[in-house]
């Protein structure tokens, strides 16, 4: 072995990030908090003026790939609440690892400062809406990013598909329906799991689009469908549920889409939705308000197609900043509040939490635009023995096993880590055919993921990811 094969695999090995041969550098450590010693989870961790960035997992762990061009910029690792920790990539220690220390600002040197500022939280967040087309891009823009879509029962993993796709969004003024676009780009991994469990789907399917009203999954057996009936039926249910475009285009999009009809941050909000001023928190050295969000008068409702969907009240947190009102972080859920909801959710999904719902943001030239979308949501795909159904003499275990593969914890998470204002490049990918199909085939392109950042896998995460590889099976009949 030569010196400078030993040295880059000594560097492997201790965590120092590693120079490869081609035009990059990729660093890998951990962030914990100072005094707990606890991970972070959702860090950003960016290098400073630029888009290239990424965020810590659930074990406060993360990579980066930078290119070569920026590897004498300063590196910076901030979370709402801590100091910011900033280095140059040349200085920076991996091996060492990162400790944020926790900072709070004072909420009386707010509240104090002017009449015309708001003091509420419902000011506040009315404030910061009416800043939107200050705050947000008014130019068009594409974004790249990383999507890690995966979906599990109470046991396994059934699902998971890992892709680069490309964001492309006229403006915050223009209408997220016909004005926005996505595409799937390359695909990373896509492990299939799902055959067998996915009657609900199909008797879903069929009743909807065949008029099959009388049929029941129960009647079904997996062994009398065709693959590709059944893959095309999941397909239609993914897309009513937990598709791209619900995400990106719906009413989840709570800051992009607020101007969009019956939006649930639109005109209506106080309605739908309180908001009490909890403290001032520092990010990156700005103050930031962290306000709770609380139920109204009225139940929050999504219309989603053929599905009951209403019947909600929202819980979570907002952070706005204090100079700008521009919105830093939302973490926002949807939880079963009337009758008929709360009986629905505990007898389909054992749960009440039917909609989790994070999304962060990134200053870029004077604008806020998306960084990180998390989406969980549970979904019906066996209607197996529900609560009402139940005979006296069902065996405790049997139920049991029935709520275990009844429904799936579906959870979406997109990373965005480029933003692109040149015209030129925006006109020439807008020229390609885009699709936001994330089943569509694509070669396993290897060069592509050397350069691309993506989410860093938890220990869990690795473990049910290799279980799930060895067993996919959807797609080989």
């Amino acid at each position: 072995m030569n010196q400078q094969f030993l040295q880059r695999f000594f560097g492997l090995i201790i965590g120092v990030f590693c120079v490869g041969a081609t035009a990059q550098t990729e660093i890998q450590s951990k962030i914990v908090d100072f005094t707990t010693l606890l991970p972070i989870e959702n860090a950003s961790i960016y290098l400073e003026n630029t888009t290239i960035g990424t965020i810590s997992n659930v074990d406060g762990k993360f990579v980066l790939v930078v290119p070569r061009e920026f590897e004498k910029d300063s590196l910076i690792i901030s979370s709402i609440g801590y100091t910011s920790f900033k280095t140059t990539l040349q200085d920076f220690d991996a091996a060492a690892g990162v400790f944020l220390v926790e900072e709070i600002a004072s909420l009386d040197e707010v509240v104090l400062i002017a009449d015309p500022r708001p003091t509420t939280g419902n000011e506040i967040v009315v404030k910061a809406l009416g800043k939107l087309s200050q705050n947000l891009p008014e130019q068009g823009y594409l974004q790249k990013g990383f999507l890690r879509h995966k979906e599990r029962n109470k046991k396994e993993y059934k699902w998971l598909i890992e892709s680069a796709i490309t964001l492309y969004d006229s403006s915050y003024a223009s209408g997220a329906k016909d004005n926005l676009k996505i595409n799937v780009d390359e695909v990373r991994k896509s492990y299939d799991l799902r055959d067998v469990d996915s009657l609900y789907s199909y008797a879903a399917y069929l009743r909807y689009n065949a008029r099959r009203v009388n049929l029941r999954s129960k009647n079904l057996k997996r062994d009398t469908i065709a693959t590709a009936t059944l893959v095309k039926a999941i397909n239609w249910n993914d897309s009513r549920i937990n598709g791209l475009e619900n995400l990106f285009k719906g009413k989840l999009n709570l800051v992009r889409n607020s101007n969009i009809s019956n939006a649930l941050f639109g005109k209506n909000i106080l309605e739908k939705h309180q908001f009490d001023l909890d403290t001032v928190l520092v990010d990156d050295g700005r103050k930031l308000y962290k306000i709770r969000i609380s139920k109204s008068k009225d139940f929050i409702g999504l219309n989603t197609k053929d599905i009951y969907n209403e019947g909600y009240e929202a819980r979570g947190w907002l952070y706005i900043y204090w100079d700008n009102y521009a919105f830093k972080k939302i973490e926002y859920e949807l939880v079963a509040a009337s009758d008929v909801q709360k009986r629905r959710s505990k007898s389909l999904f054992d749960t009440q939490v039917n909609h989790k719902l994070i999304i962060t943001y990134k200053e870029y030239q004077d604008k806020m635009y998306p960084t990180y979308f998390y989406y969980e949501t549970p979904k019906l795909i066996n209607v197996g023995d529900r609560s009402s159904d139940r005979t006296r003499d069902k065996a405790a275990e049997d139920i049991e096993r029935d709520k275990e593969e009844q429904f799936y914890y579906t959870i979406q998470e997109v990373l965005f880590t480029e933003i692109i204002h040149d015209p030129e490049i925006i006109q020439s990918e807008l020229a390609k055919e885009w699709s936001e199909d994330i089943f569509s085939p694509k070669p396993y392109n290897k060069e592509f993921w050397k350069n691309y950042n993506v989410l860093l896998e938890s220990a869990e995460e690795e473990k049910l990811i290799q279980d799930l590889s060895q067993r996919a099976s959807l797609y080989k009949q």
